[in-house]
């Protein structure tokens, strides 16, 4: 029976696949507010549980984004597939119910689920994560987190600052916390972590490069800063400093040279206008930056919105 003794954040954890910081970038302070965007779950989770939104159960086959990466899905649930020739990364799992839809998808893609080397989140709400200890069981993945999602995935959500008080998925064992500006490699890819809270204390962002026919993608699989229903941000704030975890991701989020972007869920980033089952490939297929500034722009005003309103009260 073999042991694998966890090396230093420069060193691999297992063969091929490695973890390492660089110097964190410098972040502007200024943050630009313009627009409107609120994405709100209006029902308490236990409700949504017992009665998700069709775009979170509905199937939907499997489509290629652009070079390795590959969206597993369902109709609005985002799942995400990394690959590479050692392994591959699956970024959420969806509700506890997908992993038969993931796995097919993943299957008529001419990839195996159980090839999975690391399981990653970009929020710790559960209909992303329901299915994450089933599916890091099946495969024997390494899951890792933020520091503060980490907390939430080994608790099952009881420590959520905004939905918590209960277990609201199975919890899940942390193998490596990761931070900003960290990078993940594994076999040829190399993929940079992004701090993003606000939606939740530890939201997560990943960034690489796809360089294809010639020219060379800037790729995010960006958590937007949406503010569920309720959530408090300067009076009571549902925890300290979200308004300013709000503000530095809209900023961080900008500075990002993005000409690809996908989500947590496929409306955020207007998925269904830009492909359709069955469409052939074409790495220009999701190439939309200044769709994505303008996001971003939205959920700024909203945000400001929201703190408007808190004040009138």
């Amino acid at each position: 029976m073999s042991r694998v003794t966890t090396p230093p954040a420069s060193q691999a954890i297992r063969p091929a696949v490695m973890l390492h910081s660089r110097p964190a970038r410098v972040i502007a302070s200024r943050v630009l507010v313009i627009a409107l965007g609120v994405f709100a779950i209006g029902a308490p989770p236990a409700q949504a549980q017992s009665n998700p939104p069709p775009g979170w159960v509905n199937p939907f086959p499997a489509f290629r984004i652009i070079g390795p990466l590959y969206g597993v899905g369902m109709e609005d649930l985002s799942v995400f597939l990394i690959t590479s020739d050692e392994g591959h990364i699956l970024i959420n799992t969806g509700l506890d119910d997908s992993i038969p839809y993931i796995r097919n998808n993943i299957e008529s893609l001419g990839f195996r689920l159980e090839d999975v080397k690391i399981i990653l989140t970009m929020q710790a709400h559960w209909d992303h994560t329901a299915a994450m200890a089933e599916i890091k069981e099946l495969t024997g993945a390494e899951v890792w987190a933020t520091p503060k999602d980490a907390r939430v995935l080994e608790d099952g959500g009881f420590s959520d600052a905004h939905f918590g008080g209960r277990e609201t998925f199975k919890p899940v064992a942390v193998d490596r916390v990761i931070r900003q500006d960290d990078v993940i490699t594994l076999g040829d890819l190399v993929i940079t972590v992004h701090e993003h809270p606000g939606h939740t204390e530890g939201s997560s962002s990943y960034t690489f490069q796809v360089n294809e026919a010639g020219r060379t993608y800037n790729v995010g699989i960006v958590n937007m800063g949406t503010i569920n229903d309720g959530k408090h941000l300067v009076v009571n704030p549902t925890y300290d400093n979200v308004a300013v975890d709000f503000a530095t991701t809209y900023n961080r989020q900008k500075q990002l040279d993005v000409d690809v972007w996908v989500s947590a869920h496929n409306a955020q980033y207007n998925m269904h206008d830009k492909y359709t089952p069955g469409q052939a490939y074409d790495p220009e297929t999701f190439v939309d930056p200044a769709g994505y500034i303008r996001a971003i722009e939205r959920l700024e005003s909203a945000y400001l919105g929201v703190i408007a309103d808190e004040l009138d009260q």
